[in-house]
């Protein structure tokens, strides 16, 4: 039978098996978010251990292998942002509500902010100028556009946002 943890225990075997701090808000993202299941026991909210192991074993190396078999050894890894862990790529505003289509901080910050690299070969924008994002869903891209010194304008139909 599977052992059940409570979402401190969770949070404990987590963090001692990933060998960095996962907190009960990590463990609450991955119930929110459909990555575990959660089971509620008369001792209160309870996550499965067989799940969490599954969930962390598929980030111990082997994503990049996996995706690089089903599309292709040219797929930049790099762009996966697979080295941030969750309280990095939902840090800000960027964890309010659950939003299935939102991506990571991260990703904007690329795009937006002023390095250069093998993929990305020239600056598009710089502090002062107006960035539009006409779906602007969680509003990740006006948080970093923001942060980077940028305006930002967001329009967005959804009654969630």
């Amino acid at each position: 039978m599977d052992e059940l943890f409570t979402l401190d225990e969770a949070s404990a075997f987590a963090s001692e098996y990933v060998g960095k701090e996962v907190t009960v808000s990590n463990i609450n993202y991955l119930i929110q978010y459909g990555r575990i299941d959660k089971t509620l026991t008369s001792i209160g909210l309870c996550v499965s251990k067989n799940q969490l192991i599954a969930y962390y074993n598929s980030f111990k190396g082997m994503r990049d292998i996996e995706w690089k078999n089903k599309l292709g050894q040219d797929v930049n890894w790099y762009l996966s942002f697979d080295n941030y862990n969750e309280s990095e790529t939902t840090k800000h505003v960027h964890r309010l509500h659950p939003y299935k289509g939102k991506y990571i901080p991260q990703l904007v910050g690329y795009f937006l902010d002023n390095h250069v690299d093998p993929f990305k070969k020239e600056v598009y924008f710089k502090p002062g100028d107006i960035v539009l994002d006409p779906f602007c869903g969680s509003g990740t891209t006006l948080v970093q556009a923001n942060e980077l010194g940028m305006h930002a304008i967001g329009i967005d139909i959804s009654v969630k946002n």
